[in-house]
C-alpha cells in the first residue's frame, strides 16, 4: 500500500539533480490534442503559487505536473499511464473508487488516489496519482521499463476531473522536472529532465464554474459565481475564466448531463486580452432539468490546439 504517497509536501530546498533520470511522457496522449498540462509544480515557497516560468499555472504547495484529459469520455475509453523511466516499483494502490471529491469526504492519507511509485536509483522516484480503480498492472518489487503501461487515468483520490498527477522526488525534496535546479527563473531553464520537453504556453484557464445566471467579472474572480447545486428550474450557465488570450483564440463551453449533451458554445476573441471570461447557458426544459450530476468542460484553443481545459460539475437536486 502507498499511503505515504498522498502526504508528500512542497519542499523549498533546492534538490540535487546529478544522476537524475531522463523522463519520457508519463501518459499516452498528445498534448494539445487529447490532453493538456493543467498545473505545474509550485516553485514559490510562500503562500502564493508560481510555475517554473513565474506564471500562474500552479496552486499553492502543488508538488506535481497535472496532465489533464479533455473529458470524462476520454477516461472511460482508457488513457494509459506509462513509466516515464525504467526502475523498480516500490508501492501501488489500486482499489479506491473513481468519484467526484467533495470536502466532506474522509480521504486522509489517500489524496493521491490509486497510484504507483517507482524507484529510479540515486534517490529519485516518480509517483503517478489518480489512476482508475482496478487498472494498475504492476506490483511492488517489479522491474519496469520506460514506456511500460502502469495503469489508466482515473479520478480517484482528491480530484474533480480525470487527470494524472506526476511527481518527481529526490530524497525528501520535490523536483520540478521542468526546472530541476530552479535557476534561470522566469525563462526557459538551463536544463530539465525531459527527453522531449513539453511546450509552455503563457495562456490558460484560471477556473471554470456553473451558475444560475450570467455572472460579472468580480463574481468570477472572487469565486462567488460558482455554484455546487441547482434546482431543477434554475437556468444553467457554464463559464470559463482565462488569461493571456490572443485574437482568434476560442473558448469552447460544453455541458453534459445524465442524458447526454445539454449544450455546446464556442466564443471567439477579437483582440488581445490579459484576463477575460465567457459564459453560456440555457433555461430549464419543460418539467425542469433531470436530477443528477452535470459535467461542464471549458477548453481554450489556439490554431486548432487545446491550450488548457477546466472542468466544472453541478448537481441538480
Amino acid at each position: 500500500m502507498i499511503r505515504k504517497l498522498a502526504v508528500i509536501l512542497f519542499a523549498s530546498a533546492t534538490p540535487v539533480v546529478a544522476d537524475a533520470p531522463f523522463l519520457g511522457m508519463p501518459l499516452d496522449c498528445v498534448l494539445g490534442d487529447t490532453c493538456v498540462i493543467q498545473n505545474f509544480p509550485d516553485i514559490d515557497p510562500s503562500d502564493t503559487a508560481s510555475d517554473y516560468r513565474c506564471g500562474p499555472k500552479s496552486t499553492d504547495g502543488h508538488n506535481g505536473t497535472d496532465f489533464a484529459l479533455l473529458s470524462f469520455e476520454h477516461m472511460q475509453d482508457g488513457a494509459r499511464v506509462i513509466a516515464a523511466a525504467s526502475g523498480r516499483v516500490t508501492a501501488v494502490r489500486s482499489m479506491l473508487p473513481d468519484q467526484l471529491y467533495s470536502p466532506e469526504m474522509d480521504i486522509d492519507g489517500q489524496e493521491c488516489g490509486n497510484a504507483v511509485r517507482i524507484d529510479h536509483g540515486n534517490g529519485y522516484q516518480t509517483i503517478y496519482c489518480h489512476l482508475k480503480r482496478g487498472s494498475v498492472q504492476v506490483i511492488p518489487e517489479q522491474a519496469v521499463q520506460a514506456g511500460q503501461v502502469l495503469g489508466d487515468v482515473g479520478f480517484s483520490g482528491r480530484t474533480t476531473f480525470p487527470h494524472l498527477r506526476f511527481t518527481v522526488t529526490q530524497g525528501d525534496s520535490v523536483v520540478d522536472p521542468f526546472a530541476p535546479d530552479q535557476t534561470n527563473a522566469c525563462k526557459d531553464p538551463n536544463q530539465d529532465l525531459w527527453l522531449d520537453t513539453p511546450a509552455y504556453f503563457d495562456a490558460g484557464l484560471f477556473a471554470a464554474g456553473v451558475s444560475n445566471r450570467v455572472p460579472n467579472m468580480e463574481e468570477v474572480q472572487s469565486g462567488t459565481a460558482r455554484h455546487t447545486t441547482l434546482t431543477r428550474f434554475d437556468p444553467m450557465v457554464l463559464f470559463g475564466y482565462a488569461f493571456h488570450g490572443d485574437p482568434e483564440d476560442t473558448l469552447e463551453l460544453v455541458m453534459r448531463g445524465p442524458s447526454g449533451e445539454v449544450f455546446q458554445h464556442i466564443a471567439k476573441l477579437e483582440n488581445v486580452q490579459d484576463e477575460f471570461f465567457r459564459a453560456f447557458g440555457m433555461r430549464p426544459p419543460n418539467g425542469g432539468w433531470p436530477q443528477g450530476v452535470y459535467q461542464g468542460a471549458v477548453q481554450l484553443m489556439r490554431n486548432g490546439a487545446v491550450l488548457a481545459v477546466r472542468h466544472a460539475n453541478i448537481t441538480v437536486e
